[in-house]
């Protein structure tokens, strides 16, 4: 179970708890044909296989949505990435931030297969998604990544660059049922795809002066054979 606090426009500060019923999980969703070819070559690089068709929508087990400050991974090889997330809830679609955390080493055997393996954290605030579709080219996309003790910038971008919400759910080719969780797509990495001990990221709202955020630590568990 979830816990939201709900951010309208209007002011509303209700909570919410929130049981994910379906989590789905978009990749290749650029909307810049020379930005995604770099991301899927910067993957290639690390022996990520070149997707057969953008999008492309994995799903992944519900029980993967968590909002610990604290993620265990198995094994050094793992990074985040910074998301808008959609909620579905009540009627309605809603926003957050989120990181798709995934494992690098299971990926060169298979996306699907590297995005079940990681729990996927999310922030603890919505917005309605219809507050901010009107200027969700100006929404800001960050990561900052903690590696060998200090905190660098790891993504930077505006949504600008991502193909929109709705455009997402009409290639998923069905509406959001409630309980639905969709994470959006990211942006290439600053520097190259890298595992870091904390990990945190944020999404700003330039227009309505506000901005989601989380983060959490990165406990990597040992690999035993």
């Amino acid at each position: 179970m979830l816990d939201f606090q709900l951010a309208p426009r209007q002011g509303d500060r209700s909570r919410i708890g929130f049981e994910v019923a379906t989590l789905i999980v978009a990749g290749w969703t650029g909307r810049d044909e020379a930005a995604l070819r770099h991301h899927i070559e910067e993957l290639a690089a690390i022996g990520v296989p070149r997707p057969s068709s953008v999008p492309v929508f994995y799903r992944n087990s519900a029980r993967n949505v968590t909002q610990t400050s604290r993620l265990q991974v198995l094994g050094p090889d793992t990074s985040g990435e910074a998301e808008p997330v959609v909620v579905a809830h009540d009627g309605r679609l809603w926003l957050t931030v989120g990181s798709d955390h995934t494992d690098r080493k299971a990926e060169t055997m298979g996306i699907a297969l590297s995005k079940q393996l990681c729990a996927k954290p999310v922030g603890g605030e919505l917005w309605l998604l219809e507050d901010v579709v009107g200027h969700w080219d100006q929404l800001q996309l960050r990561a900052f990544a903690t590696i060998d003790g200090r905190r660098v910038a790891y993504q930077q971008g505006a949504l600008a660059g991502m193909r929109t919400p709705a455009d997402l759910i009409a290639r998923y080719g069905a509406a959001l049922s409630p309980g639905t969780v969709l994470f959006c797509g990211t942006l290439s990495a600053i520097g190259g795809i890298r595992p870091a001990s904390r990990f945190e990221v944020e999404l700003e709202d330039p227009v309505l002066n506000r901005t989601l955020h989380h983060g959490y630590d990165v406990d990597v568990l040992p690999v035993v054979t």
